[in-house]
């Protein structure tokens, strides 16, 4: 098997890991790393071979970039507390507790190697703990927190991790000089990424196309991070930025066919991205096994120093910081997302699982320092990077579901049907409003006219039934007992003809491009339903 079939081999892992997954209750991160784990002990499985340069560039812009698709500015900004306490605070705290205990127990390891290990086993990963926060309920409160947390740490940590790699390699290390990069390599980032986005705005309004804004959409994060990196700034944060940026700025409310298509598109980037990443966590137990031959005694040791250290600071750091938190939101009743009581503080501290973005920066370490010597400890730090994740994202994954049932945190479901209901109210009534404003600009059938109004009130109760009162909402019901009927056989009738018009496809004399674009319109149909 060469490197081509295996990383094709992956791509169809994924694709299957992922109702396998939702049948059997477990993440697909989870069983993504368990298969590549299995592929590891094949002998015919060749070792993965992955230029380090190559690996933060290729796996962390597309990961950011669909994660940010799944928040917003507004959110960032409340929950700039929050996130600063977890993604800011507790990263340098981590990062300083492991290289403290790194430099104490790990043989011919430098302080600035420490804290390169610290750096990178500091971040937790947010996509193992929020798919499975999916499927077992927890309130979207939490939710929002472990991903914000999960996208601001990686910046955090990458920052950190470059400066101590640098340390490692060059053998100096100033921290005056080190401050000083931390805050230009920020705002170098979020120049380029405001750039970036501003210019990319502009290019979608330009092609217009929602295939080129699609594909436009796929080049960017990988433009963002590569020219942040061009000059000397954070490409994660470069990354992050932009997403941000045309999240809110990119698309209007008529761009229906470029969002749903980006969605799509994004959300099986993800899918396949991720899935690859955590395979490949298992297939390079292949070097951890080799790295640990002989010494698997002290190398345990102090991979279970470290995970103590990753897991303690966390728990140590999460309860007064949550409580601190619920004081002062008690205090100012400010709108953020905080844990509200033990129990979640307990879920929170139990999600820190590390993942993707540890194994990138533990492969990314260079093999040699400026002197031509091998980076001091560097296979040690592989293997205690790799045996932290694998220890939380295995052991902490598949437990985090019985965890959640057995303290008993669940989502708001109420508050969810309230802010449908306020959205549908919203909808309708700016639907209502706008025909009103028609009606007095120019001359309307009666009968068209009545349509419009239901069709401005349907538009609401179909989003939440709470917004009519019981009477309207059975005759509603009636109606839309009766229009489904319609639809059904409307699809049918579809069906029908889409099945000719592809059969036409394989005839002679009909161009098939012309096919396709008359397909594609009885497709669109079919959605407008």
């Amino acid at each position: 098997m060469d490197q081509l079939a295996l990383f094709f081999g992956l791509m169809l892992a994924v694709i299957v890991m992922v109702p396998v997954g939702d049948r059997t209750g477990l993440p697909a991160p989870v069983l993504m790393t368990l298969f590549g784990g299995v592929l590891a002990l094949i002998p015919q499985v060749p070792n993965v071979r992955i230029d380090p340069a190559l690996i933060l560039p290729l796996v962390l812009p597309p990961l950011l970039f669909a994660a940010v698709q799944r928040t917003s500015w507004r959110q960032f900004a409340a929950n700039r507390r929050p996130i600063f306490l977890l993604a800011v605070a507790l990263v340098f705290v981590t990062t300083a507790a492991v290289a403290a205990v790194a430099d104490a127990v790990v043989p011919g390891i430098t302080p600035a190697a420490a804290f390169t290990l610290g750096a990178l086993v500091a971040p937790p990963d947010p996509v193992a703990a929020t798919a499975v926060a999916g499927r077992v309920g927890l309130p979207r409160r939490m939710i929002s927190i472990l991903e914000g947390e999960g996208l601001f740490n990686d910046v955090t940590a990458i920052v950190l991790y470059h400066v101590a790699v640098a340390a490692a390699v060059s053998g100096h290390f100033s921290v005056p000089h080190a401050l000083l990069e931390l805050v230009l390599s920020a705002v170098v980032a979020v120049a380029v990424g405001l750039a970036l986005g501003w210019g990319a705005n502009k290019l979608m309004s330009v092609v217009g196309d929602a295939t080129l804004q699609v594909g436009l959409s796929l080049l960017v994060p990988f433009a963002s991070y590569a020219l942040a990196e061009e000059f000397h700034g954070s490409g994660v944060l470069a990354v992050l930025t932009t997403a941000l940026f045309l999240t809110e700025y990119a698309l209007g409310a008529d761009d229906v066919t470029a969002r749903l298509a980006g969605s799509t598109f994004w959300e099986i980037v993800d899918t396949l991205v991720t899935g690859i990443a955590f395979g490949l966590i298992g297939l390079e137990l292949h070097n951890v096994f080799r790295v640990g031959a002989g010494s698997w005694g002290p190398m345990l040791w102090h991979s279970a120093l470290v995970l103590a250290v990753v897991a303690g600071v966390r728990l140590l750091y999460l309860l007064p910081a949550a409580w601190v938190a619920r004081k002062l939101h008690r205090l100012r009743d400010m709108d953020e997302d905080i844990p509200m009581t033990w129990q979640e503080t307990v879920i929170m501290w139990w999600s820190g699982m590390r993942g993707v973005a540890s194994v990138a920066l533990a492969l990314a370490i260079p093999l040699t320092t400026d002197d031509g010597l091998p980076f001091p400890a560097r296979q040690e730090l592989l293997f205690i990077a790799f045996a932290v994740v694998l220890a939380t994202l295995v052991g902490q994954g598949l437990t985090l579901p019985r965890l959640v049932l057995r303290l008993e945190v669940s989502g708001d479901i109420e508050a969810e049907h309230d802010l449908e209901r306020d959205l549908a109210l919203r909808a309708m009534t700016a639907a209502r409003t706008r025909l009103r404003e028609i009606e007095r600009s120019e001359p309307l059938d009666e009968e068209v006219t009545e349509m419009l109004h239901r069709s401005a009130f349907d538009l609401g109760a179909r989003i939440s039934h709470d917004v009519v009162d019981e009477e309207r909402r059975e005759s509603h019901a009636r109606r839309l007992k009766r229009l489904g009927v319609l639809r059904r056989i409307q699809e049918d009738m579809l069906s029908a003809a889409r099945s000719e018009v592809l059969a036409a496809r394989s005839e002679p004399g009909y161009d098939p491009e012309v096919v396709d674009r008359v397909l594609r319109h009885l497709d669109l149909r079919s959605m407008r339903g």
